[in-house]
């Protein structure tokens, strides 16, 4: 898997030479995920749900909840079962 990169806005993640992001915003231990984005050539392959898996994973590791404002982010959240207990 990519590695995850934070700058504090957003969440990214390259592969096959693309960068899927996923934007934030932080208010205490609440993270809400604003806006889940990869680019075309990366549809369908999974990159933004190994994203959001990463982002979740950190969330988790950092002790925070997720808000999801983007509708994926909040369908992905709703299907997992791994780390739908840290939506807030």
């Amino acid at each position: 898997m990519a590695d995850l990169r934070d700058t504090g806005a957003r969440f990214e993640m390259d592969e096959q030479g693309e960068t899927s992001y996923a934007d934030y915003h932080l208010e205490g231990d609440r993270l809400y995920v604003d806006h889940v984005f990869s680019p075309p050539t990366l549809r369908g392959t999974g990159a933004s749900g190994r994203l959001m898996t990463a982002l979740s994973q950190d969330a988790r590791t950092k002790g925070r909840t997720i808000t999801p404002i983007c509708g994926y982010a909040a369908a992905w959240l709703k299907r997992s079962a791994e780390f739908g207990d840290l939506v807030a």
